[in-house]
């Protein structure tokens, strides 16, 4: 939409109007979308644009010390709700099928990019994180078969979701990580999760995405079974070949350690 004040400010039939359709079918998009309708959605896009528009200095002079650890655990608790058993299981059972697992992320939720990507490629091949920079180079050779997982939060990064755009575009199975039903990623999969993002200090919260990834990785290998736990024994041989650990025995506790 290139008029997204249509959304937060404008009427229903003005929107459907703009967008070439009828007011029931804009009503029914936002019943889709899990809202009660369009006033509800008006206002949880209205709640989403007052939140872009704090910058980071903005957020640091108005968050209190005492919110911090308030704010992760209420998004810890909506993060475990989102990603429940049968969500979870939509979004796992594309990747063990996949041909490879293209990873994709804004900046700052590149934390849960990292740990999914860790932690996929312990148990599968063929698992790529993909830097900004090497985007094109990267993906050209994407096709239907294939998988991308997509992390990002408002404020939306360009290069992740022009890229999730052009790998739907070209067959790719998109599964999204993202905070809204508004989200530009929302519109190209049904297989997502909507986490809540609190703000520490002027910059948001990576606990969310690294739960969400974790959790999809677990549930990754219980779907793979013998075939996760063969590819990490194999690893741990592998490990143990090469000395990759330190061989580390702690030291005997001292009579003055213990005083």
């Amino acid at each position: 939409m290139n008029d997204p004040t249509l959304l937060t400010f404008g009427t229903v039939s003005g929107l459907a109007e703009h967008v070439g359709t009828s007011p029931p079918s804009v009503v029914r998009f936002a019943v889709k979308l899990g809202f009660d309708g369009f006033t509800e959605l008006q206002q949880h896009a209205q709640s989403e644009l007052s939140e872009q528009v704090i910058s980071p200095s903005q957020r640091v002079r108005q968050h209190g010390d005492g919110e911090t650890q308030h704010s992760i655990e209420r998004a810890m608790h909506h993060a475990f709700e989102a990603l429940g058993s049968e969500s979870l299981s939509k979004m796992a059972m594309p990747i063990v099928s996949a041909n490879q697992v293209i990873i994709l992320s804004g900046e700052t939720s590149m934390a849960g990019a990292y740990v999914l990507q860790s932690g996929l490629s312990m148990i599968r091949s063929d698992v790529r994180l993909v830097e900004e920079h090497a985007t094109g180079r990267d993906l050209c050779g994407a096709k239907k078969g294939d998988v991308a997982v997509v992390f990002d939060f408002t404020r939306y990064r360009r290069n992740s979701i022009r890229a999730a755009q052009t790998l739907a575009e070209h067959g790719v199975t998109i599964i999204a990580v993202t905070d809204s039903p508004l989200s530009p990623l929302a519109e190209l999969t049904e297989l997502r999760c909507e986490l809540t993002i609190p703000a520490v200090g002027p910059f948001d919260s990576a606990v969310p995405a690294v739960i969400a990834a974790e959790l999809i990785v677990s549930r990754v290998v219980q779907e793979m079974r013998d075939e996760a736990r063969e590819r990490i024994d194999k690893l741990e041989a592998f490990w143990q070949a090469t000395d990759t650990f330190l061989a580390y025995k702690p030291r005997k506790q001292s009579s003055d350690d213990r005083a």
